[in-house]
């Protein structure tokens, strides 16, 4: 078929790094966002190789790395700074592009609004919120509100749902409460804050093993900002858990810190998940990142999977752009990715989350195995570098699949990533 439009809706990092690859191949795209502006809260940091790859794809990693950093190391410790094991990023060669990149979401997605603004074939249109789905065997359609309250027809040949955990693509498509999963019991809040873990000799990336004081402390900027994620007793309103933040910090940070030794910019608590779709295609309509899929944050196994859904989704559209695929590649996207999932994403996701409460600190480094790993990678950099891209069994080249063969230079492929699955170790952040 003649593959000449595509309606993604949802104007996060996910959905603008499909249109911007889409359209770069001269395929038609708008990008149909409910709210006025980009979201401007900083969210998730971290990429993983899989992603970085996706947005090498994209044209946009040297810019990204300009205005982020590569994190130097991960680690886990126990609450009183003790390191229980760790991953050295500066094993990865120089030659190697795919290490870890860090830059908040809401710089990334003005990074990707900027380049896809540039191509003739796109447009984002703001305050356009979905409100009812249709398709027959040739389109697809939404009916989308604007400011003026009435309702505009946009069609395409596919409509992608790119539009976050409360997707009204998804919700439509299987109802308002059909998202198969949990809800951690686990409450958390997340912080934004500025104060000094480096004079303590903490890394970019830690991760404290405790089973009251719990959290993730992360460098997420270039200026000193720090992203603190920490748990705390569920069902309080987020007054409480603000009037709770000084004396929590002052009992997990390093140097137990006084409110006038740090500056709070952001307090964000929320209840966390682990959910997946029913489908992520039903007819001509598709999902994709959040939309389809959620876990908890700590190891970005989300950000990083969504971002990966977006590089096979765009394959597979190409190749039915291109002749070198049916429609039929876009139910081998529905399986392969919900597979993703249901492996890798879902019960690695859930590994890290857990084993930050539920052991005993003082024994982890003896008994959980992902720890002894690290410990054996401490010694042997050749392990380290094959455990840090064990991540990259979350990709799937579904080239391969294509009627006509269409080379790796074609697609921009990176030969410093092994799209073929990773049998050996596999990275647990």
């Amino acid at each position: 078929m003649a593959l000449q439009k595509v309606i993604v809706v949802g104007a996060g990092p996910s959905g603008l790094l499909l249109a911007l690859l889409l359209s770069k191949q001269g395929i038609h795209v708008q990008v149909l966002e409910a709210a006025e502006t980009l979201d401007a809260q900083p969210r998730a940091t971290h990429y993983a190789p899989p992603a970085v790859y996706e947005l090498g794809r994209a044209g946009v990693l040297d810019e990204i790395r300009a205005a982020g950093f590569t994190p130097d190391v991960v680690c886990w410790r126990k609450l009183d700074g003790t390191l229980l094991g760790a991953l050295d990023g500066s094993v990865f060669p120089p030659e190697y592009r795919c290490q870890v990149a860090c830059l908040p979401l809401d710089r990334l997605g003005k990074i990707l609004e900027r380049h896809l603004e540039k191509q003739p074939t796109a447009e984002i249109l703001y305050g356009h919120r979905v409100v009812k789905l249709e398709q027959d065997h040739k389109k697809a359609t939404v009916f989308v509100e604007g400011k003026d309250r009435e309702a505009t027809v946009f069609s395409a040949h596919f409509i992608v749902g790119c539009d976050g955990a409360n997707s009204r693509i998804r919700r439509s498509l299987f109802g308002d409460w059909e998202f198969p999963g949990k809800t951690w019991d686990q409450q958390i809040v997340a912080t934004n804050v500025y104060y000094d873990f480096k004079k303590f000799g903490w890394h970019d990336a830690n991760f404290i093993v405790d089973p009251e004081h719990w959290f993730m402390a992360a460098r997420i900027s270039n200026d000193g900002m720090w992203r603190v994620t920490y748990g705390e007793t569920a069902g309080l309103t987020k007054e409480q858990y603000i009037e709770r933040q000084p004396a929590k910090y002052k009992a997990m940070l390093p140097g137990h810190p006084e409110p006038s030794e740090y500056r709070l910019t952001n307090l964000s608590p929320y209840k966390i998940h682990q959910r997946l779709a029913e489908k992520l295609r039903v007819g001509r309509f598709l999902l994709a990142a959040d939309a389809a899929h959620l876990c908890n944050p700590f190891g970005g196994m989300g950000l990083t999977g969504g971002i990966v859904d977006v590089g096979g989704l765009y394959d597979c559209l190409m190749g039915i752009a291109k002749g070198s695929a049916d429609l039929d590649i876009l139910d081998l996207y529905d399986s392969v990715r919900r597979e993703k999932y249901s492996k890798i994403v879902n019960p690695i996701s859930s590994e890290n989350f857990r084993r930050l409460w539920d052991q005993n600190p003082d024994t982890a480094a003896e008994n959980d195995p992902f720890l002894l790993m690290c410990q054996k990678a401490a010694k042997d950099k050749t392990y380290s570098l094959e455990l840090q891209m064990g991540v990259n069994a979350l990709q799937y080249d579904f080239t391969q699949h294509y009627s006509k063969a269409t080379t790796d230079s074609a697609l921009g492929k990176d030969k410093a990533v092994n799209l073929q699955k990773n049998e050996g170790d596999m990275i647990s952040t």
